[in-house]
């Protein structure tokens, strides 16, 4: 499993395993657990939005908050995990 680390906002980091990936109305979306939890059941899972400007080096990612953007992005997902084995 790919993995990606957050920056917190309080200087934290957070190592978080990439599961999917889509890209919605030009943005891009990362559909990302915790790799240490991975697996267990109830697991937490996150969506990120890439919101990196033309601009940036790397990639910037933001969690998304956004109760009626969470929900359109987790059925896209839900859709492109349906098939997928999460072993």
């Amino acid at each position: 499993m790919e993995t990606i680390i957050f920056d917190g906002e309080d200087g934290s980091q957070l190592e978080l395993g990439v599961l999917a990936q889509t890209r919605v109305n030009g943005s891009v979306y990362l559909l990302t657990v915790d790799p240490e939890e991975s697996g267990e059941e109830g697991s937490a899972a996150y969506i990120l939005k890439d919101t990196s400007k033309a601009e940036d080096t790397e990639a910037v990612y933001e969690f998304v908050e956004s109760e009626e953007e969470l929900d359109a992005v987790s059925r896209i997902f839900a859709e492109l995990l349906e098939d997928m084995d999460l072993e």
